[in-house]
C-alpha cells in the first residue's frame, strides 16, 4: 500500500453511486480508506467526532460528500486541521447547485477544497495528490496516470484523423 489513508464521510448512503468512483480511484492508486455515513444535520455529534478523531486515527485527508444543504464538509473542516475535500452531490430542486454553494462558500479559517458536482473520482485524485507530497511511490503513480490520460487523448485524435481521412 502507498502511504496515506483517507476518511470518506457521506451524508447519506444515497451518495454511494457518486462516491463509488472515488473508492475505485483510491483502489487504483492503492490508497487505504474508510467510509462512514454521518449527517451534519441528523447526526452532528457523530460527524464532529469523526473529524476530531481523524488525525489521531492516522488519516491524512478527509473527503465529505453531501447533497442539498451540504453542510457536512464544512462541519468536518471546522473540527480538524486535516485537509477536507468536499464533493457536492446532485439532488433536489436545484440539481446540486445548492450543494456546490454550501460546500465551496466557507468562512475564513475553515477551508474546504471543493470538486465539481458529483466529482467523486476527482476527490480521490486530489486526496492522492495531497498524500503524494510525502510519498514518492504515490507521486510516481500519479505521474503515470497523467501520462495515461494524455496517451488516451492522442489515441482518440488518431482515431478521429483516420475517420476524417476516410470521408
Amino acid at each position: 500500500m502507498a502511504n496515506g489513508k483517507v476518511l470518506i464521510v457521506m451524508g447519506s448512503d444515497s451518495d454511494f453511486p457518486i462516491m463509488e468512483k472515488c473508492f475505485k480511484m483510491l483502489d487504483k492508486f492503492d490508497v487505504k480508506y474508510d467510509v462512514k455515513v454521518a449527517s451534519a444535520h441528523r447526526t452532528p455529534d457523530k460527524a464532529i467526532a469523526l473529524a476530531r478523531s481523524a488525525e489521531d486515527s492516522g488519516y491524512d485527508v478527509i473527503i465529505g460528500a453531501a447533497g442539498l444543504a451540504a453542510h457536512l464538509s464544512g462541519v468536518l473542516a471546522a473540527n480538524t486541521i486535516l485537509p477536507v475535500i468536499g464533493v457536492p452531490c446532485k439532488g433536489g430542486a436545484l440539481n446540486g447547485v445548492d450543494a456546490l454553494y454550501a460546500t465551496v462558500q466557507m468562512p475564513t479559517g475553515i477551508p474546504v477544497a471543493t470538486v465539481a458536482i458529483d466529482g467523486g473520482a476527482n476527490s480521490a485524485i486530489l486526496a492522492c495528490q495531497m498524500i503524494a507530497l510525502k510519498s514518492e511511490e504515490l507521486r510516481k503513480r500519479l505521474h503515470d496516470y497523467k501520462k495515461e490520460l494524455a496517451d488516451s487523448v492522442e489515441e482518440k485524435d488518431k482515431a478521429l484523423q483516420t475517420k476524417i481521412a476516410q470521408m
